[in-house]
């Protein structure tokens, strides 16, 4: 049967004050997920949308009965999810295939995990092989297909064991831009025939345009902790034309969430406004900064971006697009405002000048708006030798994150200061000092 989107249909997993956590050595533990509430009902395809860090890997894990909340319930179908029949299957993002099996041997696996008949394995293993569209192919082995048909071997062995919820943890983004474009239009054939045996799919994405694209609802998380910042319903009819006047709107609206609060673009781990010391940094190098600076200065944008229009120029998704644009925003050479992204006068410069005086600007940026950066150099202004270990630093970060994100906020300062020879850094001896910059 064909299922379509109504609110009145039956609830078959339901989240209900979920919060996750885990235990950090010597410090408070780590809230990954908080008070998260969430439905999917038959009928429906939900995304969950947002930024690396929010835990929405974590929540279907949950959903899946993979891991065991710290607070809250998981139901499905009314029953707590650790009691409840096997009726939810999971694709994964890496495609999670036993290399020295063939298709055929792949797909069969979790029917005969469940003691299933060897003559009635083989049959539903062949059909799902070839409703997926990989019929000809049972024989060959995962080293033989390309990544598109291995993700396909992927979606026929969570299919042949006939659940009832599909579970997809970023099943498209392994996949080069044609083949994941072709795999999402088949599978939403398959789903819009009912031709599949589940009744409604969740499916976690940071592709904004895949979102719309796929969804019936988008439920947005804001992250540090993870949470739910905004539900959006998708009422376009499918199949969805991305030039839509309507379907342009809606993803310039939900890039517009995403960038125009801060509780939806919060600070990693670290907490307290990011003007702290103790703010975790992105990852982002000099030159991505550098690159995007130049490519919203440039025609046609001439100093002001819209993201949407912009993330498709550079070919980029929200979580690699993201952390670029809330760099230049923290080193006040942009702004983020209701999904633009508009140059400030600093920015304007820095693409104007040459090689020495963008760096000298960047220090000054360094210098103002980086605390941690700052209190590095003054740290090494003030002492005779003009060095100082980063053990001393990286120490006094992890007084307010985890060790992990301490190591990670350092070298994306070290990376900063480099660039801007704002101070030097000697790995060997695992020491900042000031014997590079003049």
């Amino acid at each position: 049967m064909s299922f379509s989107h109504n609110l009145n249909s039956a609830a078959l997993v339901e989240v209900r004050g979920l919060r996750q956590s885990y235990d950090k050595a010597g410090a408070a533990p780590l809230l990954v997920l908080d008070r998260v509430d969430l439905t999917l009902r038959a009928g429906e395809i939900v995304g969950l949308l947002g930024r690396s860090g929010s835990g929405k890997s974590t929540l279907l894990r949950a959903i899946a009965g993979l891991i065991r909340p710290s607070e809250g319930e998981v139901a499905f179908c009314g029953t707590p999810v650790s009691q409840a029949p096997a009726d939810i299957a999971m694709v994964f993002q890496s495609f999670a295939l036993f290399p020295w099996l063939t298709v055929l041997q792949n797909v069969e696996l979790g029917l005969e995990a469940r003691g299933v008949a060897p003559a009635l394995c083989r049959q539903r293993a062949l059909a799902a092989i070839d409703l997926i569209g990989l019929d000809g192919y049972e024989s060959a082995y995962p080293k033989e297909l390309s990544g598109g048909m291995r993700q396909r071997v992927g979606l026929a062995r969570a299919l042949v064991v006939q659940p009832k919820v599909l579970l997809m943890d970023e099943p498209f983004s392994a996949l080069d831009v044609l083949t994941a474009e072709t795999l999402r239009t088949d599978l939403l054939d398959l789903w819009s025939e009912g031709r599949m045996p589940i009744q409604a799919m969740l499916m976690v994405t940071h592709n904004i345009e895949e979102a719309v694209l796929m969804c019936d609802r988008i439920v947005i998380f804001g992250s540090n902790p993870g949470r739910v910042i905004d539900e959006i319903r998708v009422d376009l009819a499918q199949p969805r034309d991305r030039l839509d006047p309507v379907f342009r709107a809606l993803v310039d609206a939900i890039y517009a969430r995403m960038t125009g609060s801060p509780s939806a673009v919060a600070p990693r781990e670290g907490g307290g406004a990011r003007a702290g010391l103790a703010a975790a940094l992105p990852q982002v190098s000099s030159n991505l900064i550098a690159g995007l600076i130049e490519a919203v200065a440039a025609a046609p944008y001439r100093g002001r971006a819209d993201l949407p229009a912009l993330a498709a120029h550079l070919q980029m998704e929200v979580d690699e697009l993201f952390p670029i644009a809330e760099s230049l925003q923290l080193l006040r050479l942009a702004e983020l405002d209701d999904g633009d992204l508009h140059l400030s006068e600093a920015g304007q410069r820095f693409a104007q000048d040459g090689i020495d005086a963008r760096k000298r600007l960047f220090a000054q940026q360094l210098a103002a708006y980086v605390p941690l950066a700052a209190h590095i150099r003054r740290v090494l202004d003030e002492r005779a030798s003009h060095r100082a270990p980063a053990g001393r630093f990286r120490d006094e970060l992890e007084d307010h994150m985890s060790a992990d994100y301490a190591a990670s906020t350092l070298r994306a300062v070290t990376a900063w200061a480099r660039y801007a020879e704002y101070f030097a850094y000697d790995e060997d001896a695992d020491r900042f000092s000031l014997d590079n910059p003049s």
